[in-house]
């Protein structure tokens, strides 16, 4: 059989990370170990009822087994306007201010292959979501890091960026509440960004896949709610997280005009957009009573709380996240990388942790843990790591 060489575009792309990690785990599972997976970020919830009714409803509609229209159904775009209003008090126009999306990674990697050209630079958040690197090859463009520190609050400090990097860059990421940090962006740091595009001429992609969790009562903040950001820039929303459908692959960009324009204008060669009965099921999501969502969040906090406090009686000093369903733990000095670390706790404690190197340079120093289990089973990851005494 012929073997034919994959692109060069294929051959440039980012080495996926966690596959070795994945490996790792599944030799140490063939041995016949109870293995505690906290280095995933797929949720663990089932999809709510009334929404799964509502797929197996539209199913059943004939219409549906036809082509969807390209850019998507009126009726979501609607749901998606009226949900924006609703939830953030945000003026969406549902014809060119929206966008659907196979999920948000889809659009996320979509975006730079619709506005730059080879060599463009694009602003990334270090540590991040590795996908947006992925995005940034397929474009054939540049990529800088922001560096996210801790002293800072994982934001981006735009001041101590070098002034030429910011010249050239035509694009950039952030993502709040935090993959993979869990930390949260604040009104001000929004209003900075915002005075920072519009100065610049960058276009801001906000990720705000993990917008409807946040604790200890404070709701997490749309990029969109400040004013000027829709002039500036977009904002990437998913099921996944919201209403645990992961699986179903559906999501939707929201704001500027021209960027919603661009990313329909590739789907319109690429795709004939998401099965219709999806569609109807996420818009029944949007614009049902939001008690499923705020039963998940509470959910989420709960394990955060247990899980954190556990890690505090071992003497592990962690910060508790602010939002998104991770906690992002420093790695113990006698340590001397996240991955070593890693390695350590699934060799000797079968728990599974994501070395932060694998979401960039900066996140070095820790690793990722994911709230994608029951209290009980994070209790005992810790208690496991106790009897490790490395605290």
């Amino acid at each position: 059989m012929k073997i034919y060489k994959q692109s060069e575009l294929l051959t440039s792309l980012p080495k996926q990370f966690f596959a070795s990690l994945v490996e790792k785990v599944n030799n140490i599972m063939e041995q016949g170990h109870d293995v505690i997976n906290l280095g995933q970020g797929n949720p663990d919830q089932p999809t709510p009822a009334h929404i799964v009714e509502a797929m197996e409803k539209a199913v059943q509609n004939p219409n549906y087994h036809k082509y969807s229209p390209f850019r998507g159904q009126t009726f979501l775009k609607e749901a998606v306007s009226l949900f924006y209003k609703r939830e953030y008090g945000v003026d969406v126009d549902p014809q060119s201010e929206v966008a659907i999306l196979f999920g948000g990674k889809a659009g996320l990697v979509e975006v730079p292959q619709c506005l730059l050209n080879p060599g463009d630079v694009v602003l990334v958040p270090d540590p991040g979501y590795p996908d947006y690197w992925s995005g940034v090859e397929l474009a054939r463009a540049k990529m800088e890091v922001m560096p996210l520190l801790e002293e800072n609050k994982f934001l981006p400090n735009y001041e101590s960026l070098p002034k030429e990097l910011i010249k050239q860059a035509k694009l950039m990421f952030i993502n709040y509440p935090n993959n993979p940090t869990g930390a949260t962006a604040s009104e001000e740091f929004f209003e900075e960004t915002v005075q920072f595009a519009d100065e610049h001429n960058i276009c801001v992609v906000h990720d705000f896949a993990y917008g409807a969790i946040g604790f200890d009562g404070k709701k997490p903040k749309s990029f969109l709610q400040t004013k000027g950001a829709k002039e500036v820039g977009i904002e990437i929303y998913t099921f996944s997280k919201t209403f645990n459908m992961a699986g179903w692959r559906v999501g939707f960009a929201v704001g500027n005009p021209s960027v919603i324009e661009a990313i329909n204008l590739l789907q319109d060669h690429m795709y004939v957009s998401v099965f219709s009965a999806i569609q109807e099921a996420a818009a029944h999501a949007l614009l049902s009573p939001q008690t499923c969502v705020e039963e998940l969040n509470e959910l989420y906090e709960s394990r955060r709380n247990a899980f954190i406090e556990a890690c505090l009686d071992i003497g592990w000093k962690v910060t508790a996240p602010a939002g998104s369903f991770f906690a992002w733990l420093p790695v113990p000095k006698q340590f001397d990388s996240s991955q070593a670390f890693s390695d350590f706790l699934l060799e000797n404690a079968h728990v599974v942790v994501a070395p932060g190197v694998g979401f960039g340079e900066y996140g070095e120093g820790y690793v990722r843990v994911g709230l994608l289990t029951s209290e009980d089973r994070l209790k005992e990851a810790v208690e496991r790591i106790k009897k490790l005494n490395i605290f």
